[in-house]
């Protein structure tokens, strides 16, 4: 299987997070790319660096001004003088239409929805590298007709139009849905097997004839993004009936997991699709730090296998996972199902 990967996807490394109340070290970090890597350096995997993109291609999922924002934002903060990394504490009210504040302080709630999202000094040259790969994975995949797994960090299925929160910024799982369609897929699904719900991606496509989205992840009501996520989000306009949320408890272990992966694929299956897209998180492993489901490492084989079943060319995208000594078996277990 293709790897698609660049070094420059470590260079996003924030020193804290705001995480439930506490200041801690960010459970992203690029420690998580080398537990990958260490894992995915044998025969089976080729490694292959990504193609490069113009900017603008960006703006086939996001807004122009909040592309133009994460270029220039670390530059104007460390301007003022600000130490460490940007972290928003102010934001827009859901009751007024909001402005938007010529202060990069005001800037960078405007353009966020939680404080846990950071920016550092190389984080745009790591979005742009994490673009690039899963861009370049949906172009592997479509001529291949096969699957290829795009190396992305940070993940990016948090990552609404124009706006970052849940470490993501880019929302590189539309980005690959965006390819498949230029190159000439009529229609595309979405398989978002994360613990959190894919929020950013339901968003962007949630008016969409041309995209299912299907995401398989924790109850709202009590996990992030707690906001939406629920099953009664099935799209709207031209895209009603083209989204799918499966909410499954804590605790969730395969048992419970496997009845879930086959409502997906079936709805799936109904959609026709051209191309299929998987943000993939292996934070459902059941020691991951921030999550609550079950998941074994054993697991991850046999959702990769299930996977399969789809028998469509597959850009797999880096998502969660932050049980870091464990995340590169994990990852390669489930690379390994297909």
């Amino acid at each position: 299987m293709h790897v698609v990967h660049d070094d420059a996807v470590k260079k996003h490394a924030p020193e804290v997070e705001l995480h439930r109340g506490q200041t801690l070290s960010p459970f992203e970090c690029p420690a998580r790319v080398e537990s990958i890597l260490n894992e995915l350096r044998t025969d089976a995997f080729t490694l292959v660096a990504p193609d490069q993109f113009e900017t603008s291609i960006l703006n086939r999922v996001h807004a122009a001004d909040y592309i133009t924002f994460l270029e220039t934002a670390y530059k104007e903060w460390s301007d003022l003088g600000v130490d460490g990394a940007m972290v928003p504490h102010v934001w827009p009210s859901r009751v007024m239409k909001a402005e938007v504040p010529d202060s990069i302080f005001g800037r960078l709630g405007y353009y966020s929805y939680d404080a846990g999202t950071t920016i550092a000094a190389g984080t745009w040259e790591t979005l742009l590298a994490s673009a690039a790969c899963a861009m370049t994975a949906a172009t592997k995949a479509w001529h291949a007709k096969d699957t290829t797994f795009a190396l992305c960090r940070p993940p990016g299925h948090h990552a609404e139009r124009a706006a970052f929160g849940g470490y993501c910024f880019l929302n590189t799982a539309a980005l690959a849905v965006e390819q498949f369609l230029h190159l000439g897929a009529k229609r595309v699904a979405v398989l978002d097997v994360d613990y959190h719900h894919g929020n950013g991606t339901q968003s962007i496509f949630y008016d969409r004839a041309d995209v299912l989205t299907v995401s398989i992840h924790a109850n709202p009501k009590i996990a992030y993004p707690y906001f939406c996520g629920y099953e009664h989000e099935t799209g709207t306009g031209d895209g009603t009936g083209t989204n799918r949320n499966i909410c499954l408890p804590d605790g969730t272990a395969w048992n419970t997991y496997e009845p879930a992966i086959n409502i997906a694929l079936e709805a799936i299956s109904n959609f026709a699709p051209c191309a299929v897209v998987v943000p993939f998180g292996a934070d459902t492993f059941c020691e991951d730090p921030i999550s609550t489901f079950g998941l074994t490492t054993d697991d991850f084989t046999n959702l990769g296998s299930t996977i399969t079943e789809l028998n469509l060319p597959c850009a797999i995208t880096m998502e969660g996972g932050y049980a870091i000594d464990e995340l590169g078996r994990n990852v390669a277990a489930f690379l390994g199902g297909f």
